[in-house]
């Protein structure tokens, strides 16, 4: 039996932080993004429409990422958010929790937090929403 994917990730890259490249301050970007370099802030896609994040072998973030699909070999300090696909390459370190919808995790892959199944639940979480007694 052959397996297909059922998410295709977009390798087109419209943003490059290079190798040698420090970027100090929060992100936001559309369509394709790769870092080989280190982002200390936050990294989050435009909510425009989805986005793919790459995250390569030498790069980093320290800082939340938010992105609908990641590809990540080297190193998040922060809570992750993928919306639709992440997958977890051999290399990848997360020290975060990681909220997803769809994960793949090769071997060797490292997550220092919770895995948080997003499903399809709404933005709120059960523990935002609070209930009131009738009386």
């Amino acid at each position: 039996m052959f397996f297909k994917k059922s998410v295709q990730i977009d390798s087109h890259i419209d943003t490059l932080i290079g190798h040698e490249t420090q970027l100090n301050g929060n992100m936001q970007f559309a369509g394709g993004l790769r870092v080989d370099g280190l982002i200390v802030g936050n990294v989050i896609e435009k909510q425009t429409h989805p986005s793919t994040l790459i995250i390569s072998e030498n790069g980093a973030v320290t800082g939340s990422v938010e992105a609908s699909k990641i590809v990540l070999n080297g190193m998040i300090r922060g809570p992750v958010r993928s919306s639709v696909f992440i997958e977890l390459q051999s290399k990848a370190r997360i020290i975060g929790d990681l909220y997803y919808k769809s994960l793949e995790m090769h071997t060797g892959a490292v997550i220092e937090g919770k895995l948080i199944y997003l499903g399809e639940q709404s933005e709120a979480s059960p523990t935002e929403t609070s209930t009131t007694e009738a009386t």
